[in-house]
């Protein structure tokens, strides 16, 4: 069967695709910093609990208190991407969502689930004991097993040759197991929420040390090793990844193979950077690397995406809708308005966290 017959006819857009890819990205990167932020936190705290140290190390204490702000603020900002993704890409994500149905929609028990034990691991931490790592570890479980559905679904959307499988399976149990970018990519996306929530936990305590707290520094160089070790493991799994990709699908010479090799060769170089600021226990500095590394990965992911689909489609070639400038103004508006007052709500949540410890 020929699989370009079983791609649907895409919608229109009410305005040109590249404002969508722009906003795409945008947030997108966002969501990565909240999300990576979130299940490196969750990881790190589980692994921490299993030391023979006293389990009511400051670290883990800490991290039980965030813990459900970071979830609910990466899964707020994961909204957006996934509906641009939607709109420039929906012709394909809505038929990889109905292949693996079953596992796509067990995506919103598993939250609840990770929500639930999240809270309970952040208000009866101080009265639990083994509690706090079965908490830990269902938050932490639940969380990776949502990644693990994600990356299947955004793999599945770029593989049209493999939907004939639903043919054979119509059950909603298709999963994209046999692409061999699936594990390394998984885990690469893995190590770096390690990475990046070993820097925020350092970050952290650079922010007390600066308020006048004792006892930082043990934590500062804590998180600084997490997300240097996380990292310097992240390379490896990076070059098999890339060493896991067809052959032949990024060239060099083309335009989206150059930008594609372009950006990867600079989040390389600014991610050995970070390392070497980590390593040197300079967390702002790393802190700022890391913005960066993230950013250009964020752009590597689009451009691998483009050039799995050219064979089958390209957002160019999606026909614009005449008088849609109106209803986009409108939602950029409302998108801005609600970028704000997430910002006010994080400023609001420290602040009062701030005035609780202070009188503590």
């Amino acid at each position: 069967m020929d699989a370009a017959t079983l791609i649907p006819t895409p919608d229109q857009i009410p305005v040109g695709w590249g404002w969508f890819q722009v906003l795409l990205t945008l947030t997108f990167y966002l969501h990565v910093l909240a999300m990576d932020t979130m299940l490196g936190l969750v990881i790190i705290a589980f692994i921490h609990h299993f030391s023979s140290e006293n389990k009511s190390l400051p670290v883990t204490r800490e991290i039980s208190k965030k813990l459900p702000y970071a979830i609910a603020l990466a899964v707020n900002l994961g909204i957006a991407p996934l509906l641009f993704v939607q709109v420039l890409y929906g012709h394909f994500i809505y038929v990889s969502s109905v292949l693996m149905g079953v596992f796509w929609l067990s995506i919103v028990l598993l939250l609840i689930v990770a929500y639930y034990s999240a809270y309970i691991y952040s208000y009866r931490y101080q009265s639990m004991r083994a509690g706090r790592m079965v908490t830990s570890g269902i938050t932490m479980f639940s969380l990776l097993s949502i990644a693990f559905f994600l990356s299947n679904n955004m793999t599945l959307m770029l593989h049209p040759e493999s939907w004939v499988r639903y043919f054979e399976h119509s059950d909603g149990f298709l999963l994209n197991l046999g692409d061999p970018t699936i594990i390394p990519r998984y885990l690469h996306f893995v190590t770096s929420a390690v990475a990046v929530g070993g820097l925020g936990i350092s970050l952290f305590y650079t922010y007390r040390s600066s308020r006048g707290h004792e006892g930082c520094t043990r934590w500062i160089r804590y998180g600084c090793n997490w997300f240097a070790g996380a990292t310097i493991v992240n390379f490896a799994l990076g070059f098999w990844f890339l060493g896991a990709l067809p052959e032949g699908l990024i060239k060099p010479v083309t335009l989206v193979g150059g930008l594609f090799s372009l950006f990867l060769i600079m989040a390389l170089i600014t991610a050995i950077l970070a390392v070497i600021a980590a390593m040197r226990y300079r967390p702002l500095p790393a802190a700022g690397l890391l913005l960066a590394t993230l950013f250009f990965m964020v752009l590597v992911r689009e451009f691998l995406r483009v050039s799995y689909l050219k064979p089958w489609f390209s957002p160019v070639e999606l026909t614009v809708q005449p008088g849609g400038w109106s209803p986009f103004l409108l939602f950029l508006l409302s998108f801005i308005a609600g970028l704000i007052l997430i910002g006010w709500m994080l400023k609001t949540t420290l602040a009062a966290a701030h005035k609780k410890e202070a009188r503590s």
